[in-house]
């Protein structure tokens, strides 16, 4: 019975830092952690350059660095998963491929996603299969250029999740890690820009995060114009209206409608106007 107990306690847990904002499963909660979380969160390292030269393998078994997924111009959405994750991690892939369907940009060609395994015990095959998966799911072809399915081995992997403050334990009792859910959105030189925690992410936050990231590389001139009106809110982990910026926004609009109406009332009244006859000679 309390062996049971514990499992529930643990699993409750867990799944109160999937769901909660950042931060808010820890302010909420006095009492000692259970064993099996201890260590288990995220500590976010902003603005912090993670190791590009890790080795890893892709899902074709070929030896890639992390460099290899980081480009001039496309920022990069990082997931660490384990690919044999009974709940979890499952929740968190199918959130994100339910937020890139609703955006209009592909991976691989505004953005790169790399999806790494920190089981140190999962292979190439498994990460293959899992991709195959997800693409399938995605449903648009050419994505698999631009969605990256890792393994590696436990120094780059604990060299990684340090890098980006994420803390993770296996759980022997229950066979399986513990771990919270999250994604992190990074800039196209490998410099943590924003955490997005959670099963379900908003397109909207998404793009924004993205836009954000690759400094406005990416993007139409409009996306440019909503990121403006927009700001982060760390407290519910999105962009949230910004008040000050829409009415300076919309007094320059209404500056420049203002002076194009002036203008053509002014160009129709010089078109009316009758033309001053030349004087009369000997005057």
């Amino acid at each position: 019975m309390r062996t049971c107990l514990k499992r529930l306690t643990a699993l409750a847990f867990v799944v109160s830092l999937a769901l909660a904002a950042p931060g808010a499963a820890r302010a909420q909660r006095t009492e000692p952690l259970p064993e099996q979380l201890e260590g288990v969160g995220i500590t976010e390292h902003r603005d912090a350059k993670i190791p590009l030269d890790l080795a890893f393998s892709d899902e074709d078994g070929r030896a890639v660095r992390l460099r290899d997924y980081f480009h001039e111009d496309r920022p990069v959405v990082l997931t660490l998963v384990y690919y044999s994750c009974p709940m979890l991690c499952t929740l968190v892939l199918n959130g994100l491929t339910d937020a890139m369907r609703d955006l209009s940009w592909e991976p691989g060609a505004e953005y790169e996603v790399v999806t790494v395994s920190f089981d140190p015990r999962e292979t190439s095959t498994l990460a293959r299969l899992k991709k195959q998966n997800y693409l399938s799911m995605y449903g648009r072809a050419g994505a698999g250029a631009g969605w990256h399915f890792l393994t590696g081995r436990e120094e780059e992997i604990h060299a990684l999740t340090e890098a980006v403050g994420f803390g993770y334990r296996w759980d022997e009792e229950q066979q399986q890690f513990a771990h919270q859910a999250a994604i992190f959105v990074l800039t196209p030189d490998g410099r943590i820009s924003r955490y997005l925690y959670g099963v379900l992410f908003e397109p909207l936050t998404l793009k924004l995060t993205l836009l954000e990231a690759s400094k406005g590389k990416i993007g139409s001139p409009l996306d440019q114009i909503v990121l403006y009106c927009y700001h982060y809110d760390p407290k519910s982990g999105s962009y949230a209206p910004a008040a000050m910026r829409f009415m300076r926004l919309g007094g320059v609009l209404t500056m420049v409608l203002v002076g194009a109406w002036l203008s053509s009332v002014w160009l129709r009244s010089a078109r009316r106007r009758p033309p001053v006859a030349p004087p009369a000679p000997g005057h």
